[in-house]
């Protein structure tokens, strides 16, 4: 029971000294530092060691920011109690980066109350010990020191290591006003200076300004660990690392003003280019929309410096553009960017038009000059959407010729051939009169035919056989480019017209509009056997004009919106075309089964 009451009573004492301590005051504070001199490119560790109790954000660095650039701060604390002594202590340990040559003063902090005493540091050039082979060191270098606004600088930083680092960092450098980007991966590689060898990392930067004026570039930050020299340590397991600080040196750039007279979108580049796509050939029909893209390269430059690409057309035309495409890359050190527009033009009258040339101001940095990027200027030819109706002898749009397919069931073949002929296209006349003389002999012959039968009993089977082969010979031309296949079945002048119409439904589901016009414009002309264009069919025309439209509306850059816009106009077209199909094939195969029923003998 005693020993008990003894033990209470020692513990309760302790706990009293603790919370005595606890509460104790900051009696003095040190400030110390590891190195004096420093060279300019080296980093200086400071010390403050609190005696006493001290709270842990008591410590402000804000003092040493005139000189110098404030690393990272670390913070510890340490109780040691000696014969019922207890000593509290906190160290604040903060990494000092000078900035420049010189003397400098690290001023009194202050500690709750107590204050340090000021320490002087001189900062010497890192030549005064060139002759002195250095571990590890940073340069920096920059290939412009006087540059335009917005003109690209390339800044090249080099990390010297003559010895393997545990780890280590390296920060990007630092200039007001201005957008810094890291070009490509790292290059390592070797290399002798002052007869030491090194390994050195070099990295490159783009550095493009903001504003002008006379601006400095802070140079990089490098923190590593590297293994500490302990000669007393027998066993590697246990050597310990220290930390090892360098900064770049300052560069000062001048960034000149846009010069005077400069009345366009500055752009100072070392080249500038623009390009278009266009389709082959320069004619085109009224009415069927023709895409053209136009794209802006810079060198040097973000995309955001990249100007707006004009547009100017002739009032004929109606113009759908779609939303403009922008990217920044880096190659062979230096920035590339890009602009670039989609833009559906759709002629609405015909005739001879000139589209006038795209022209893009630019400065270039090499010569001090403006340039031009430029596209010439380009003529077309709009054709009627008429012009190419009835081509060949073939219908001009869908259905249009059902009075003369319900008139080809006749034993005389001549209105058929002179209704036929007066569909021809100026172009085809003379195709069409070797027709009609083809078809005056076979009349001819037949009537001959059929005065032998009445006259010669014994040549009526040489009759009845020869009419079976001209019923075969003219149900399988109808007309003059095969659109029906005779006996065989085949509504369709191409085997392949199944595989197209499949071909566009899939594209329609898909709402590929992009592909959807040649796909829907072969498939026409499969289905009618002729060179029909999309403009001789008048609904699906007009249905296609519907959906560019809804896409390149330029309220439209809402994707969800725009797919909600344009499924009803797919979907109308949908049962457009598969209306136009049924038709189409329901009137050929009428006409082959009222051909057949002319010859009941068979």
């Amino acid at each position: 029971m005693r020993a008990l009451l003894q033990s209470t009573y020692f513990v309760f004492i302790f706990a009293v000294m603790l919370n005595g301590a606890a509460f104790a005051d900051v009696n003095s504070v040190e400030a110390t530092i590891d190195r004096n001199p420093v060279m300019v490119d080296e980093a200086i560790r400071l010390t403050i060691t609190a005696d006493g109790s001290a709270d842990r954000e008591a410590f402000d660095s804000s003092p040493l920011l005139k000189d110098f650039v404030v690393g990272r701060t670390s913070v510890s604390s340490q109780t040691s109690i000696v014969n019922f002594d207890t000593k509290r202590t906190t160290v604040w340990t903060t990494t000092l980066f000078p900035r420049k040559e010189g003397s400098f003063t690290i001023p009194s902090l202050s500690i709750e109350g107590k204050t340090t005493k000021p320490i002087q540091v001189k900062v010497i050039p890192v030549q005064e010990q060139s002759n002195v082979a250095r571990d590890y060191f940073v340069t920096t270098d920059i290939d412009l020191k006087e540059a335009y606004l917005n003109q690209q600088l390339l800044y090249t930083v080099k990390l010297y290591l003559s010895s393997n680092i545990e780890r280590g960092s390296l920060q990007s450098p630092d200039m007001q006003n201005a957008e810094i980007t890291q070009l490509g991966e790292d290059k390592q590689y070797t290399d002798i200076v002052n007869g030491r060898r090194y390994q050195i990392i070099e990295r490159q930067f783009a550095v493009v300004p903001q504003a002008s004026g006379e601006f400095t570039l802070r140079g990089p930050i490098f923190t590593g660990e590297v293994m500490a020299a302990n000669t007393n340590q027998r066993f590697g397991f246990f050597n310990r690392t220290q930390q090892v600080n360098r900064v770049g040196p300052d560069i000062t750039v001048n960034i000149k003003p846009i010069p005077q007279g400069i009345d366009y979108p500055w752009l100072p580049s070392e080249m500038v280019r623009v390009d278009e796509e266009w389709p082959q050939g320069d004619s085109f029909v009224a009415g069927e929309p023709v895409t053209r893209i136009v794209t802006l390269t810079a060198l040097g430059v973000v995309e955001e410096q990249l100007p707006d690409i004009p547009e100017f057309y002739p009032p004929n035309f109606k113009l759908y553009p779609d939303q403009d495409n922008t990217t920044t890359v880096e190659k062979d050190q230096s920035l590339i960017s890009q602009r670039q527009t989609s833009l559906a033009i759709i002629p609405t009258e015909p005739g001879n038009f000139v589209l006038p040339e795209i022209t893009i101001p630019w400065f270039n940095t090499l010569t001090q000059k403006t340039e031009y990027a430029t596209i010439p200027a380009r003529s077309i030819t709009v054709a009627a959407a008429s012009s190419k109706d009835g081509n060949n002898g073939s219908a001009p749009g869908p259905l249009a010729n059902s009075e003369s397919a319900d008139d080809t069931p006749t034993l005389v073949n001549t209105p058929v051939s002179q209704e036929r002929s007066d569909d021809v296209g100026e172009e085809n006349r003379d195709n069409a009169r070797e027709t009609r003389t083809e078809e005056d002999t076979t009349f001819l012959l037949l009537t001959l035919a059929i005065v032998s039968a009445l006259l010669i009993v014994t040549a009526l089977g040489w009759f009845l056989a020869f009419r079976k082969l001209k019923r075969i010979t003219h149900g399988g031309h109808i007309s003059s480019h095969g659109k029906y296949n005779g006996r065989e079945g085949s509504v369709l002048g191409h085997t392949d017209e199944k595989a197209q119409f499949e071909r566009v439904m899939s594209l329609i589901k898909a709402n590929d509009t992009r592909a959807l016009t040649p796909a829907l414009q072969q498939w026409l002309k499969t289905l009618t056997g002729d060179n029909a264009q999309l403009s001789q069919f008048a609904s699906i025309n007009s249905l296609m004009s519907e959906l560019y439209a809804a896409r390149f509306a330029k309220n439209n850059a809402d994707k969800n919106a725009q797919s909600k816009q344009i499924k009803p106009v797919f979907e109308k077209l949908s049962t457009e075309i598969k209306r136009l199909r049924s038709e189409w094939q329901k009137k050929h195969t009428g006409d082959n089964n009222r051909l057949s029923d002319l010859y009941p003998a068979s």
